[in-house]
């Protein structure tokens, strides 16, 4: 009957059943396709564009949810973490229906796992990444390549708390399902994740030889964006083991690399590090340079709280050794309410110690033990 009527009415029988005709379903199904295609290829102007304008159906919640997983990346790329979880509270709606399965929701949990730990809010990251462990590995379908990115985002999560041995199980279980895969994309963010993790345990050459790994991996994958994040890594561990110079050319590498591909925010992470770099080497005034560009590259960022932070530190150490103390003061000032928003006592503990060599600076040595104590207390295992 409704091919009769299509017929007579001259219209696409689709169009009868759901307000929208095979066309038009295959047009929005091509550009979501691009957007996606985008995403992947990390060109997230170009998936916005796509995205834009785009009408759905009712009869069509599929459509509709994967333009709002493509949108949610895009959103988080841009900085706009509060507008992403405005589109996955949507795509937490669309989610319950009975056409979707247990993976798309725990797809949902997991991508709001990931904005609350760029928000800072560390708790609710956790709870929500492992509500999604459990509807991804409970469904029974094949979904390894989403259980991975979910250890490894909630390993970054126990990285904060400083739960070093959590974190050290998930990225191990991470790179386990990514390796059953042959995923070498996913093995590569997942190494580089084992990387830091090393790195956190002062377990710096294991950390550089993982470090070494990813990059081949996104080299071989043509992923310049991560690959510029690896060597800006790669640049700090150098400096750790004792090669300033290896560091410095790592990080003017990430950096050429950011500037190349549009990204002020990787552009201000290796900025930072060279400034900490110039820092050690006694060249303060370059590095109160490089700190303030850093900061001007990342503005008011809410996923980059930490490198603000630290970038924040650098300066002030840089105004301290210059002999400028009030400017220092309130530099570290700024970096105290920067780092304690982390909920990372690691983060915390840094800005006291800072606070406390300026008063040592000013030979108020009463304050100095205060804020010494205090940053040794928020690293403190055992209280009673």
């Amino acid at each position: 009957m409704l091919a009769w009527l299509a017929d007579r009415l001259g219209v696409d029988a689709t169009f009868l059943e759901s307000g929208q005709s095979s066309a038009e379903y295959a047009e929005l199904d091509a550009a979501i396709t691009k957007a996606e295609a985008a995403v992947e290829g990390q060109q997230f102007d170009e998936a916005r564009g796509a995205l834009e304008g785009l009408k759905f159906s009712p009869d069509a919640p599929e459509l509709e949810f994967r333009a709002l997983m493509a949108e949610t990346w895009t959103k988080l790329h841009f900085g706009e973490q509060r507008a992403a979880l405005d589109v996955l509270a949507q795509a937490r709606a669309l989610a319950e229906s009975d056409m979707f399965t247990d993976v798309e929701r725990a797809d949902v949990l997991y991508r709001m796992g990931v904005v609350r730990y760029q928000l800072s809010s560390i708790n609710s990251a956790i709870a929500l990444l492992s509500e999604a462990w459990e509807l991804a590995t409970r469904s029974g379908l094949p979904c390894d390549r989403l259980r991975s990115h979910i250890l490894e985002w909630r390993s970054r999560c126990s990285r904060r708390q400083r739960d070093f041995e959590a974190a050290r199980e998930d990225i191990e279980l991470a790179l386990e399902l990514a390796e059953g895969l042959d995923d070498t994309l996913t093995v590569a963010h997942v190494t580089f994740q084992a990387s830091i993790v090393a790195e956190r345990n002062g377990q710096w050459l294991r950390a550089r030889a993982l470090a070494e790994r990813a990059k081949e991996l996104y080299e071989e994958h043509g992923d310049r964006i991560n690959l510029g994040r690896m060597l800006n890594n790669l640049g700090g561990l150098n400096y750790l083991l004792g090669k300033p110079d290896d560091a410095v050319s790592h990080l003017k590498q990430a950096f050429a690399i950011a500037l190349e591909n549009g990204s002020d925010a990787d552009a201000a992470q290796a900025v930072s590090s060279l400034a900490q770099v110039h820092l050690g080497a006694s060249e303060y005034v370059l590095a109160e340079q490089q700190s303030r560009h850093a900061l001007e590259l990342l503005g008011e960022r809410p996923d980059f709280l930490d490198e603000i932070g630290n970038a924040q530190i650098v300066l002030g150490r840089a105004l301290l050794e210059q002999g400028r103390l009030d400017e220092a003061g309130t530099v570290f000032d700024q970096a105290e309410a920067s780092l304690t928003q982390l909920s990372s006592a690691s983060h915390a503990a840094v800005a006291w110690t800072a606070q406390g060599d300026l008063a040592l600076r000013r030979n108020d040595v009463q304050s100095a033990a205060i804020l010494y104590r205090r940053a040794a207390e928020a690293l403190q295992d055992v209280r009673f």
